[in-house]
């Protein structure tokens, strides 16, 4: 017997209750997602930056090897400078 107040209930198919298809979008989502990044890695590949990108890389690194000697040097020309060829200070 049913309580008083109460509507018998009436089972229904699966598809007409909302919260089951919030618990399948999530899902669904990602495998659509995944598909579209598969499609847009696939038809625009990443271009080859440079074909000699080691020899690139070690002159850079010449370069900056040099640059660190720099305080060292500008350091060392400056002692070597005689005294009547530095500026005077301005005040």
């Amino acid at each position: 017997m049913n309580a008083p107040g109460l509507l018998p209930t009436v089972a229904e198919p699966w598809w007409k209750f909302p919260y089951v298809w919030m618990v399948i979008a999530g899902p669904a989502i990602v495998v659509v997602a995944g598909f579209t990044t598969l499609w847009i890695a696939i038809r625009t590949p990443d271009p080859v930056v440079a074909e000699d990108y080691y020899r690139q890389g070690v002159e850079i690194n010449k370069t900056l090897a040099d640059k660190k000697l720099m305080p060292a040097q500008s350091g060392r020309n400056h002692a070597a400078t005689p005294s009547d060829d530095v500026p005077l200070p301005k005040h």
